[in-house]
């Protein structure tokens, strides 16, 4: 299984409709729930206006898969989310160590 991490810091004014889009059932996650081998998403807030989000794959292949399936909706739903950050920082692929299935 795998983890992809990112940060963003939200325009002040814009977190309910960030917590919204990016929360485990928003935007981001019905769009991913599409594919084969999504496993979840996990919105995290540190309280100042910054928060972190991890998406769990069950492979890179699955996630692979879904970029190209999905490249359209996936940009267009980016787009719409830019307003609403600061900031964003890509921070890695990570394999989520000791995890079963997938």
């Amino acid at each position: 299984m795998i983890a992809i991490l990112w940060t963003y810091r939200i325009e002040p004014g814009r977190a309910a409709l960030f917590e919204a889009i990016y929360g485990p059932n928003g935007n981001w996650a019905q769009l991913f729930c599409q594919a084969e081998g999504y496993r979840g998403t996990e919105l995290l807030r540190e309280g100042d206006g910054r928060y972190a989000t991890i998406d769990r794959w069950n492979s890179a292949a699955d996630l692979e898969r879904f970029k190209q399936r999905f490249a359209e909706d996936y940009e267009r739903l980016d787009a719409r989310c830019e307003a609403l950050t600061e900031a964003e920082e890509f921070i890695g692929i990570f394999e989520i160590y000791g995890a079963r299935g997938g």
